[in-house]
């Protein structure tokens, strides 16, 4: 089953799916790159938390409902 997002939503859906990526890229990797994908990681999740806060702070009584 899809799950539908909503408008404001759609920001911290394409933030996540991009930890998604360097996460299964990450783990797909057999052989180090040289390249720190951990420090990525840990700034977009900090700065999906952030942008999640921020939305949800924001949001009107008809988008809580």
């Amino acid at each position: 089953m899809s799950v539908i997002h909503l408008e404001f939503e759609k920001p911290i859906v394409e933030l996540d799916e991009k930890i998604d990526a360097l996460l299964t890229f990450k783990q797909s990797q057999d052989e180090p790159t040289g390249i720190n994908l951990d420090e990525e990681i840990v700034r977009l999740r900090q700065k999906s938390l952030s942008l999640t806060k921020s939305i949800f702070t924001g949001l009107g009584a008809w988008e809580i409902v």
